[in-house]
């Protein structure tokens, strides 16, 4: 299994001047590039019969701070109780044309001693030419990425190192599971990557669409959540961790100036509550940076 304790090796400060800015030759821009936005898509299995067994000390989670779908894997690691199973480092917050690099603000790869996480890419396929995304899920014993497919990221972390896991929080349970699916889907489509899309909408009649879209979903969930302490019933689940990260940035980031809705997510009676609910826990608070002190105050969701 591949682990440094070298002296830590740090990418330059980002550069726009030099490097450019991210995407322009690495989205779907690449020539000739033709797979999958997230093309690396192993499987962890309890049994190995994917092969990548699940095993303690084996595998490690690169992630960003900054980003949402590596947040959920932060979550799901914490909350399944894997952080002395499956250990994790962050790139640093600011990217150039070289995508993520890891800085002294963030720290160092502890596995790799990589200094952008390009150099992971280019050890599992020479000559790869497409997105560096996070969350990675990167295999210590052959040296390579498992994953950067990030919903099967959460989904094996949560099921599949039960053997490990210091926790007994089920966030996938077979009885719930064609609901969590469900909530996944449609929570992925109208909110997680809508409100991506109103900030970059063309025209004023498509940003206008896209908005009503997440409101109504916002809408939705506040209704749902007014008879239920979760998405899925009495218990934290997979769909709910999809939807915080959302939630935990809507105010400061994809919501400011009123982009989005003219209310603040403290204005929806259920949803405000809820997120406050969910941020009490470790692995919710541990992995967030920057809210503000209202999101301490009482939830009263256990009522």
């Amino acid at each position: 299994m591949t682990t440094t304790t070298r002296t830590p090796l740090y990418a330059s400060p980002a550069d726009h001047t030099r490097y450019g800015y991210y995407g322009p030759g690495r989205l779907h821009l690449s020539p000739g590039w033709d797979r999958p936005l997230y093309p690396f898509r192993g499987r962890i299995t309890a049994d190995g019969s994917s092969g990548f067994r699940a095993e303690p000390h084996r595998y490690h989670l690169y992630a960003a701070w900054v980003c949402p779908y590596a947040h959920r894997a932060a979550i799901v690691r914490k909350l399944a109780g894997l952080e002395e199973v499956v250990s994790l480092s962050y790139v640093d917050d600011e990217r150039d044309g070289r995508g993520w690099a890891f800085r002294q603000r963030r720290g160092h790869d502890p596995v790799n001693g990589f200094t952008l996480l390009e150099q992971a890419y280019e050890a599992t396929e020479k000559g790869y030419g497409g997105h560096i995304s996070v969350p990675v899920l990167w295999d210590r014993l052959t040296g390579v990425i498992v994953s950067n497919n990030f919903p099967d990221i959460t989904l094996d972390l949560a099921t599949q190192f039960g053997r490990w896991a210091t926790s007994d929080l089920d966030l996938y349970p077979e009885a719930l599971r064609p609901e969590i699916n469900k909530l996944n889907a449609w929570i992925y489509h109208d909110i997680n990557t809508g409100v991506t899309r109103v900030g970059r909408a063309a025209t004023e009649d498509e940003r206008e669409r896209e908005r009503h879209r997440v409101v109504a979903a916002l809408e939705r969930l506040d209704e749902r959540l007014a008879e239920q302490r979760y998405l899925a019933g009495d218990t934290v689940t997979e769909a709910d961790v999809r939807l915080w990260v959302t939630l935990a940035r809507f105010d400061a980031t994809y919501n400011r100036g009123h982009l989005i809705s003219e209310r603040e997510l403290r204005d929806f009676e259920h949803l405000w509550p809820y997120a406050r609910d969910l941020y009490r826990l470790p692995a919710f608070r541990e992995t967030t940076e920057g809210l503000p002190a209202d999101w301490d105050l009482p939830h009263g969701r256990d009522r």
